[in-house]
Protein backbone atom coordinates (compact mmCIF):
# COMPACT_ATOMS: atom_id res chain seq x y z
CA UNK A 1 0.00 0.00 0.00
CA UNK A 2 0.98 3.32 -0.63
CA UNK A 3 0.02 6.52 0.80
CA UNK A 4 -0.25 9.79 -1.69
CA UNK A 5 -1.42 13.79 -0.48
CA UNK A 6 -3.85 14.37 -3.44
CA UNK A 7 -4.88 18.67 -3.93
CA UNK A 8 -8.00 18.90 -6.25
CA UNK A 9 -9.45 22.54 -6.69
CA UNK A 10 -7.76 23.50 -2.98
CA UNK A 11 -9.09 20.25 -1.15
CA UNK A 12 -6.30 18.07 0.24
CA UNK A 13 -6.98 14.32 0.30
CA UNK A 14 -5.18 11.41 1.47
CA UNK A 15 -5.20 8.32 -0.48
CA UNK A 16 -4.45 4.87 0.33
CA UNK A 17 -3.99 3.24 -2.98
CA UNK A 18 -3.23 -0.87 -2.82
CA UNK A 19 -1.24 -2.73 -5.33
CA UNK A 20 -2.68 -4.77 -7.57
CA UNK A 21 -1.76 -8.27 -8.96
CA UNK A 22 -1.33 -6.37 -12.59
CA UNK A 23 -5.23 -7.32 -14.03
CA UNK A 24 -6.75 -4.79 -11.96
CA UNK A 25 -6.35 -1.10 -11.99
CA UNK A 26 -5.48 0.23 -8.45
CA UNK A 27 -8.37 1.46 -5.51
CA UNK A 28 -7.90 4.80 -4.81
CA UNK A 29 -10.12 5.72 -1.24
CA UNK A 30 -9.74 8.26 1.03
CA UNK A 31 -8.97 8.05 4.31
CA UNK A 32 -11.19 11.06 5.79
CA UNK A 33 -13.12 14.06 4.65
CA UNK A 34 -10.66 16.89 3.19
CA UNK A 35 -8.79 18.82 5.01
CA UNK A 36 -9.51 22.84 5.24
CA UNK A 37 -7.07 24.10 2.38
CA UNK A 38 -7.13 27.87 2.21
CA UNK A 39 -9.24 29.35 -0.72
CA UNK A 40 -8.45 31.89 -3.01
CA UNK A 41 -9.83 35.36 -2.77
CA UNK A 42 -12.12 36.74 -4.97
CA UNK A 43 -11.10 40.16 -6.77
CA UNK A 44 -11.92 43.05 -4.58
CA UNK A 45 -15.34 44.38 -6.06
CA UNK A 46 -14.56 47.71 -4.51
CA UNK A 47 -12.05 49.31 -2.37
CA UNK A 48 -11.20 53.04 -1.54
CA UNK A 49 -9.55 54.88 -4.25
CA UNK A 50 -6.31 57.08 -3.24
CA UNK A 51 -7.67 59.67 -5.75
CA UNK A 52 -10.14 59.92 -8.99
CA UNK A 53 -13.56 60.62 -9.10
CA UNK A 54 -15.35 58.87 -6.91
CA UNK A 55 -14.31 57.40 -3.17
CA UNK A 56 -15.35 53.90 -4.04
CA UNK A 57 -13.50 51.79 -7.08
CA UNK A 58 -15.58 49.81 -8.91
CA UNK A 59 -13.16 46.50 -10.24
CA UNK A 60 -13.11 44.12 -13.18
CA UNK A 61 -13.14 40.58 -11.52
CA UNK A 62 -11.90 38.83 -14.76
CA UNK A 63 -9.95 39.76 -17.56
CA UNK A 64 -12.39 40.28 -20.85
CA UNK A 65 -14.14 42.74 -22.98
CA UNK A 66 -16.32 45.67 -21.94
CA UNK A 67 -19.31 44.33 -23.76
CA UNK A 68 -22.09 46.93 -22.45
CA UNK A 69 -21.83 49.96 -20.03
CA UNK A 70 -25.15 50.31 -18.23
CA UNK A 71 -25.08 53.16 -15.59
CA UNK A 72 -24.28 56.83 -16.47
CA UNK A 73 -22.15 59.25 -14.94
CA UNK A 74 -24.75 60.94 -11.83
CA UNK A 75 -27.17 58.00 -11.53
CA UNK A 76 -28.19 57.26 -8.53
CA UNK A 77 -27.30 53.12 -8.15
CA UNK A 78 -28.33 50.72 -5.57
CA UNK A 79 -26.36 47.76 -4.25
CA UNK A 80 -26.04 45.03 -6.59
CA UNK A 81 -27.21 47.03 -9.81
CA UNK A 82 -25.34 46.47 -12.55
CA UNK A 83 -22.10 49.17 -13.65
CA UNK A 84 -20.63 47.51 -16.84
CA UNK A 85 -21.30 44.09 -18.50
CA UNK A 86 -17.79 42.31 -19.45
CA UNK A 87 -17.40 39.40 -22.11
CA UNK A 88 -15.12 36.93 -20.80
CA UNK A 89 -14.81 33.43 -22.60
CA UNK A 90 -18.04 34.13 -24.18
CA UNK A 91 -19.97 34.40 -21.28
CA UNK A 92 -21.32 38.11 -20.35
CA UNK A 93 -20.24 38.45 -16.67
CA UNK A 94 -22.16 41.54 -14.58
CA UNK A 95 -19.96 44.19 -12.42
CA UNK A 96 -22.31 44.93 -10.10
CA UNK A 97 -22.36 48.28 -7.00
CA UNK A 98 -20.43 47.25 -4.14
CA UNK A 99 -22.62 49.99 -2.41
CA UNK A 100 -25.69 52.52 -2.89
CA UNK A 101 -24.42 55.54 -3.96
CA UNK A 102 -24.37 57.60 -7.52
CA UNK A 103 -21.53 56.88 -10.28
CA UNK A 104 -19.15 59.31 -10.47
CA UNK A 105 -16.79 58.34 -13.34
CA UNK A 106 -17.25 55.54 -16.13
CA UNK A 107 -13.64 54.95 -17.00
CA UNK A 108 -13.90 52.32 -19.51
CA UNK A 109 -15.59 51.84 -23.18
CA UNK A 110 -17.15 49.29 -25.22
CA UNK A 111 -14.87 47.11 -26.84
CA UNK A 112 -12.21 47.79 -24.79
CA UNK A 113 -9.91 45.25 -23.62
CA UNK A 114 -9.36 45.31 -19.72
CA UNK A 115 -8.01 43.09 -17.36
CA UNK A 116 -8.81 41.87 -13.61
CA UNK A 117 -8.34 44.31 -11.34
CA UNK A 118 -8.69 47.41 -13.76
CA UNK A 119 -11.09 49.70 -12.43
CA UNK A 120 -14.11 50.60 -14.45
CA UNK A 121 -16.00 53.35 -12.65
CA UNK A 122 -15.80 54.80 -9.56
CA UNK A 123 -18.90 55.93 -7.07
CA UNK A 124 -19.55 58.15 -4.11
Amino acid sequence: MKNYTITVNGNVYDVTVEEGSGSAAPAAAPKAAPKAAPKAAPAPAAAPAAGGAGAVKVAASVPGKVFKVEASVGQTVKAGDNIVILEAMKMEIPVVAPQDGTVASIDVTVGQAIESGDVLATMN
